[in-house]
């Protein structure tokens, strides 16, 4: 038997890597079986290029947990270590084993899929174990080895009678570490770190219903039988060509990733690159709620089918951390912070590609079925907005198949829309004047006095409506958008002709004043308008600048400082052409403040603004009017 020291330039490795290595002790149960993941997958490397002719089987991962004896085995069939490999590889922390297989066969490995980190991987154990033992035998024909070492630099280092291929770690857990010796735990550790790892991972064994044979009698139960509980699907979709697929294994899969997701996405995109870097995945678009926040971590980032997190921000662009799926990719690193991540090269390129792809995937959809797109546009467009507001290349993309439709229920690019409405919404100075509402019940009256002239109304109802709007208008020259119900329809869209006032300028001067004594100031300012007679005699509009600024505001980001807290302030306006107006002018001062009140409260009710007292005060006043 041979003891000697771990060759490492400090004695106190084991509080660091306890301490420093990971933040998160479960891990350890990841490092090794992807440490027993890369010792299958070389020996499968070594059998195919004719480098050695042992058979390579149907290897699986094993592992079992002894709660009496304390302890928990990892068991694998792979390429195992000789004597000296061990010495090499588990005493010499700074070599790494799979580094130096892949610069042997880095020419035959490239394909292989093989990134490993024998090495400091494998001495997470210390975070869970007091004690730790290999038990492993080479491939090639040499006796087998025993090192065992209890967390302290010595170790000691033996010949085994093991007679089987491949490696077994023994970890003797700490008290405080327990957890891990209940298999529910294992369980979900399993589930969640290894569910698409490339070899089959066994865990103790489950019952499973065999099917009754056709001729069985009504009565018969069925058989049972004891099966090994394999956790993973060692072929999760995303590995496979999208040609190999169809819509349906694309379903499945989504199944599997959320298996308490009642709904179908919506679609998917298939991603599949391989230069400049490696990446695969599936990302679906499921049905969106207005309420962004809900949606995130949703997307699974993986390293060679290995869970590393869901926390994906910095490696997908924002706006796709609302979408759900699997990226996977060799180039991002397992361990390392965030801000590591966010600052990587490679991690930037993964991300404009995954945008790029996503733009080129919603635009074939867009140009191959119209008419499925626009039928899926509201359950998806708050993510396609989201994008546009936060990603330039997105943006510039996204104005090819983005939508807006309109309160008919008719969907333009933006481009059709421009091209729809410039001979009627041109304004007296050239700009192209695009009405929205933002809710079609509310704004009702004001949506119907623009239909009534002719003009179309797109409906835009997604909460960051206001920063995309910005955005939008900067990008093209002489176009703004301007809210329904921001001003009386003749000033919407400003154009030269000119409406005549039944009033005198003596008069109207008079009414504003009238009306001033009786409205709050604080809330409303009053403009008198000459408007059609058989427009409402008085109108709520909200300025579009100041609304949409602090909207923007209180979205988050945008508008000016302060805003968002800034009280609701409206404009009243006074239609001078109409009768009911004129009446109030001549009206006893008593019967004229009745009158004002009266119909500033139906204005302030078709905008959805009388609300409690005032609103049972005016239903009480109304009663007594028609008695």
């Amino acid at each position: 038997m041979a003891t000697g020291k771990i060759n490492v330039s400090v004695d106190n490795i084991f509080p660091l890597i306890k301490k420093f290595l990971y933040s998160d002790h479960e891990i350890f149960l990841r490092e090794l079986i992807s440490n027993a993941t890369d010792a299958t997958l070389k020996l499968k490397h070594l059998t195919n290029i004719g480098e050695t002719d042992v058979d390579y089987g149907n290897p699986t991962i094993e592992i079992k947990v002894d709660k009496d004896n304390k302890k928990i085995h990892i068991i694998d069939q792979g390429i195992g270590m000789t004597k000296e490999e061990v010495e090499k590889y588990i005493n010499e922390v700074a070599f790494s084993g799979a580094e130096e297989f892949l610069e042997k066969y880095k020419d035959s490995a490239k394909d292989s899929g093989i990134i490993g980190h024998f090495g400091l991987g494998f001495y997470s154990a210390f975070m869970v174990a007091h004690k730790v033992e290999i038990i492993t035998k080479s491939y090639k024909d040499e006796p087998a080895a025993h090192w065992t070492c209890d967390g302290t630099t010595e170790f000691t280092l033996e010949d085994s009678d093991k007679s089987v291929r491949g490696t077994e770690i023994i970890l003797h857990i700490n008290e405080e570490d327990e957890e891990f010796l209940e298999e529910n735990r294992i369980q979900e550790l399993l589930v969640k770190y290894n569910k698409f790892m490339p070899i089959p991972i066994k865990f103790g064994t489950k019952e499973e219903t065999l099917p009754l044979p056709e001729d069985a009698a009504e009565d018969a139960k069925p058989e049972t039988k004891t099966v090994d509980n394999i956790i993973n699907n060692p072929n999760p979709a995303w590995t496979k060509q999208p040609t190999d697929l169809e819509d349906k294994d694309y379903k499945e899969f989504y199944r599997e990733l959320y298996p308490m997701q009642f709904e179908e996405p919506l679609f998917h995109i298939h991603l599949n690159v391989d230069y400049p870097f490696n990446l695969t995945g599936i990302l679906y678009f499921p049905k969106m709620t207005q309420d962004m926040n809900m949606q995130r971590d949703k997307i699974q980032l993986y390293q060679n089918q290995v869970f590393v997190t869901d926390n994906v921000e910095g490696i997908v662009p924002e706006f796709l951390t609302m979408l759900r799926g699997v990226i996977d990719s060799p180039d991002i690193p397992l361990n390392v912070s965030r801000s590591y991540l966010q600052a990587d090269g490679a991690v930037k390129k993964i991300s404009s590609y995954i945008t790029r792809k996503v733009a080129d995937k919603l635009k074939s959809l867009f140009n191959n079925n119209r008419e499925d797109f626009q039928e899926k546009w509201n359950d998806i467009k708050v993510v396609i907005e989201y994008g546009m507001l936060t990603e330039d290349k997105f943006f510039d993309k996204a104005k090819k198949f983005a939508l807006f439709p309109t309160t008919e229920n008719d969907y333009y690019t933006f481009d059709e829309l421009k091209e729809a409405i410039k001979d009627n919404q041109t304004d007296k100075d050239g700009n192209l004047v695009v009405l929205y509402a933002s809710n079609q019940d509310e704004q009702h009256s004001y949506i119907q006095a623009a239909k009534d002239k002719g003009y179309k109304v797109i409906l835009l109802d997604s909460p960051i409506v206001p920063h995309l709007l910005q955005k939008l208008e900067s990008s093209e020259e002489k176009i703004t958008f301007t809210r329904v119900d921001s001003d009386h329809v003749d000033n919407l869209i400003k154009k030269d002709e000119e409406k005549i006032s039944k009033l005198s300028d003596d008069e109207k001067e008079k009414l504003k004043g009238d009306f001033e004594k009786v409205v709050p100031k604080e809330k409303y300012t009053v403009q008198m308008e000459a408007m059609d007679s058989d427009a409402a005699p008085l109108m709520i509009t909200q300025p579009e600048f100041m609304r949409r600024m602090k909207e923007m505001q209180q979205t988050g980001g945008g508008g000016m400082f302060g805003m968002g807290n800034m009280p609701e302030m409206y404009n009243l306006v006074v239609n001078t052409n109409h009768p009911l107006v004129s009446e109030i002018l001549g009206a006893e001062a008593e019967t004229q403040e009745r009158l004002i009140k009266q119909s500033l409260d139906l204005a302030r009710l078709s905008q959805n603004l009388l609300k409690g007292e005032e609103l049972t005060a005016f239903i009480k006043r109304s009663f007594d009017m028609v008695k």
